[in-house]
């Protein structure tokens, strides 16, 4: 057991006596070059919770400048950091290059010298993203940041070098392991939301007997449907309605899972609200809603509560089965039908887009044959879903797993074994 000493740093606790504890500034650099005229000489990298990738400069998703010569070199061996938006905890901080190419501007880009492994240096910095330390030491805007000069202040430890290259040797060998699992559940974990959408999407589109007569909808996304189904246009189907709001209304939210309900119900934290609340609207149980602002299936759902909402919320009544229109809707957006009727850079389809809505067509199937589809698909959905939870369970355990790892090695409180 080796001897121990405390840190003096609240994250990290206690280190053993032989570690050193100093500023960044003292063993890395940020000197920012511009890359400029020199631009095709050097290929576009970027980070990503994988590290740090290469990535073609003709692929536009995302916000993307016209030209890249503002971007900033990152050489080989260099850490780069996304310290920007730091109340987002979901997005990537530090990555390790093992390329020089170009990277954003917003980024900062340091250089260890001879006494820091950058090896090392980034396992630590991955364990204050993991834990959280960089978004409770941004700055309290909007937009919470830290800058290089704020960065270079932060406390690292530092062993020897030797120390530090068997510690960043170990956790390259046993995170690339841990990410491999974490890999195939998350390929797994696709594969089954796939599943779960060509279940749905066959069963609101072609029924649950395939042997019965078919002929063509009309429909391009659709093609065949059963012989006696009809197709009608949402407005002789669906009714919009706007609902009176009630003094003890809590705020309802459309989450991107689908579930509509009280935003106390899940969390309360990362809204923006109107403090008028202009255009709220009253919504019930049972009530059939489409986000407005967002054409992607997880936006539709059927409240399970009684509360307000914002008029961006698209409240439909029917006197048809609102569960099998959620399930068409849902298989609707993934095949982009409402990302179609997008009129700006978010997915628009409510207010005067509602109009849209309501003249496009949509397959009927008898009442009876709905509600027969809705159980089906209610059950069928159920087990899968069970599955997915299970494996984003098996996920998370990995993902604490490899939390703990580097931290226990990055703070000396496992060693190394010499075997």
């Amino acid at each position: 057991m080796r001897e121990m000493k405390d840190s003096g740093i609240g994250w990290v606790g206690q280190i053993p006596s032989t570690w050193s504890v100093i500023r960044g500034k003292y063993v890395f650099s940020n000197n920012k070059q511009v890359v400029g005229a020199k631009v095709e000489q050097y290929d576009r990298l970027a980070l990503t919770l994988g590290g740090v990738i290469k990535r073609s400069k003709e692929d536009n998703e995302g916000l993307q400048p016209d030209k890249f010569d503002t971007y900033q070199i990152l050489k080989k061996d260099e850490l780069v950091f996304k310290l920007i938006d730091l109340q987002n905890v979901s997005t990537s901080r530090v990555g390790y290059s093992k390329y020089t190419g170009i990277v954003s501007p917003a980024y900062i880009v340091l250089k260890a010298n001879e006494n820091m492994n950058p090896r090392f240096a980034e396992k630590y910095y991955l364990m204050m993203w993991m834990n959280e330390v960089f978004n409770a030491l941004g700055d309290a805007g909007v937009r919470s940041s830290l800058n290089a000069k704020e960065l270079l202040e932060i406390c690292l430890l530092v062993p020897s070098l030797q120390e530090q290259q068997k510690i960043a040797d170990y956790l390259d060998r046993k995170c690339g392991e841990i990410d491999s699992v974490m890999a195939d559940l998350q390929e797994q974990i696709d594969k089954l939301e796939q599943y779960k959408r060509s279940v749905i999407s066959e069963a609101v589109t072609k029924g649950l007997n395939s042997k019965v007569p078919m002929k063509d909808s009309g429909i391009a996304y659709i093609g065949k449907i059963p012989a006696n189904w009809e197709t009608k246009r949402g407005k002789y189907i669906f009714t919009y309605v706007q609902k009176p709001t009630r003094e003890d209304d809590g705020v309802i939210t459309c989450f991107r899972d689908g579930e509509v309900t009280l935003r106390s119900n899940r969390r309360e934290d990362g809204f923006t609200m109107s403090e008028k609340e202009i255009g709220y609207q009253g919504i019930d149980v049972g009530d059939l809603i489409i986000h407005g602002m967002d054409g992607f299936a997880g936006a539709i759902g059927i409240s399970d509560s009684r509360g307000k909402a914002s008029p961006v919320l698209n409240v439909l009544e029917t006197d048809q089965s609102k569960r099998y229109f959620m399930y068409l809707l849902r298989t609707m957006a993934n095949e982009g039908v409402f990302e179609a009727l997008s009129t700006g850079i978010r997915v628009r389809t409510c207010d005067t887009n509602w109009g849209k809505i309501k003249n496009l067509f949509y397959i009927v199937p008898l009442l009876e044959e709905q509600c027969r589809i809705v159980e089906h698909l209610d059950k069928k959905c159920a087990g899968i879903e069970s599955i997915i939870v299970d494996k984003k369970h098996q996920l998370e355990v990995v993902e604490n797993y490899k939390k703990s790892l580097i931290y226990e090695y990055v703070t000396g409180k496992k060693e190394v074994s010499d075997e």
